[in-house]
């Protein structure tokens, strides 16, 4: 039987410092998305919506943030609370923060990131997505991706692994972003390397890749600027002009308190390790 959802564990629903940011507040709970496979079961997930629910002003717009082989919704370097709030509350776009009833395994996994899509639908009217997957999350990324030609228009990996993202020969010309460290113990950065040779040499695509000189699995030490590479790169993908000074805002904190900020979320787990 899956692990029963645990939305009371997910921890935290903001960055420590919000409230003294420029940014309104979006509006964060806890969900539990429907999952329609033979588990016949629901995954838990922290849903971060605009301050202002407008579907108009969205334009069918949405981000799906996933984490590593051990879930947990903190993301590398403890971003993504920080980056959906910023989705949310900049570009007026609904943003999830997905964990997995089964993680680790891409089978159960890959249904967890579609049932997200869905349920953004639903709720938001959105139809084009930007998936962002760290380490094993690159799998069900690309998995995505591949099943989902017009919905998802973009994809983002942190530390991705190269195991199951056969899904990557399809995203092209979707553009494509790849971030890693070059310290990275856990996963060497020859994976996004290889990502970035697979993903081909279509004229009409779009390939990044960005190396962090000495930097670990989790980006902790330049984390700041990987999220805002990332919101960045999903705004222009999604049609947005964000403000470059609010992208860059730290709402997160120094290191120490970006890797506690990791544990509380659940994402160093089932092997996960800076």
């Amino acid at each position: 039987m899956p692990t029963p959802a645990r939305t009371s564990a997910l921890r935290p629903l903001h960055p420590a410092n919000l409230a003294k940011s420029r940014l309104r507040p979006p509006l964060v709970q806890q969900v539990e998305i429907k999952v329609n496979d033979p588990l016949d079961h629901t995954a838990p997930a922290i849903l971060h919506a605009p301050p202002e629910s407008d579907t108009q002003k969205a334009n069918g717009a949405a981000v799906v943030l996933i984490s590593g082989a051990g879930g947990g919704t903190s993301g590398p370097g403890g971003i993504y609370p920080s980056l959906a709030d910023k989705f949310a509350a900049l570009l007026g776009i609904p943003c999830v923060r997905l964990d997995y009833r089964r993680p680790a395994r891409n089978t159960y996994c890959t249904p967890d990131v579609l049932a997200s899509l869905d349920y953004l639908d639903r709720h938001f009217g959105s139809s084009r997505f930007v998936v962002v997957g760290w380490s094993f999350g690159g799998s069900p990324c690309f998995t995505v991706a591949a099943r989902e030609p017009k919905r998802v228009v973009g994809v983002v990996t942190v530390a991705s692994q190269t195991a199951d993202t056969d899904g990557i020969l399809k995203l092209s010309p979707r553009p494509l972003l790849l971030l890693h460290g070059t310290g990275d113990t856990t996963l060497s950065p020859r994976c996004s390397h290889n990502l970035y040779r697979a993903y081909g040499d279509d004229p009409r695509g779009s390939r990044t890749l960005r190396l962090f000189e000495g930097d670990n699995h989790g980006l902790t030490r330049n984390a700041t600027e990987a999220e805002q590479l990332i919101f960045e790169f999903a705004a222009r993908v999604l049609g947005f002009s964000p403000d470059s000074e609010e992208a860059a805002e730290n709402l997160t904190g120094d290191t120490q308190q970006r890797v506690q900020q990791m544990h509380e979320g659940h994402d160093l787990e089932n092997g996960e390790r800076l």
